[in-house]
């Protein structure tokens, strides 16, 4: 038995084209760097973070993707995303101008096929019990979003 391809695997109809071919461009850059990563993430604030990527020594980023001017304007939630990170970036497009981009937060220029790091973010440390919290949300989400790949029907049960 062999796994559905990644056209098969439904999306979820929140994002814009741009913002979904941001988010696979600064994935595979991520995976070069070998980290993991998954989008959507629920937090405990009850946000929902675009991209999560830990690194093999458990730090966590939180990436944001603004797919336009007009986006990363009416949003004013991002700030929230540091009491869940170790570091925080976002990623757009490259009509997006990066000067408008806040200067204490990472900055990545992508598209479908890749990713730069045009800012490296500032970094602050996540207290351990909040790392614990974050690693343990990002587990049960990915082996749940693994389960619904080879159990379609488990997602119908909702999210955990």
């Amino acid at each position: 038995m062999s796994l559905p391809s990644q056209a098969n695997v439904p999306k979820d109809g929140r994002q814009s084209e741009t913002a979904l071919l941001v988010a696979r461009g600064t994935r595979r850059l991520l995976r070069s760097r070998r980290l993991v990563t998954l989008t959507e993430l629920p937090l405990a604030s009850g946000r929902r973070a675009d991209i999560v990527a830990l690194a093999p020594d458990a730090t966590l980023l939180i990436i944001e993707i603004k797919s336009s001017i007009a986006d990363f304007r009416a949003d004013a939630k991002w700030p929230d995303y540091r009491a869940h990170c170790d570091r925080l970036y976002f990623a757009i497009p490259e009509e997006v101008p990066p000067e408008i981009m806040p200067e204490d937060a990472g900055l990545i220029i992508a598209d479908g096929f890749g990713a730069e790091i045009l800012r490296e973010a500032p970094e602050h440390r996540l207290a351990a019990a909040t790392r614990r919290s974050m690693l343990l949300r990002f587990a049960q989400a990915a082996a749940h979003r693994l389960h619904g790949l080879s159990d379609p029907e488990i997602l119908s049960f909702g999210s955990l």
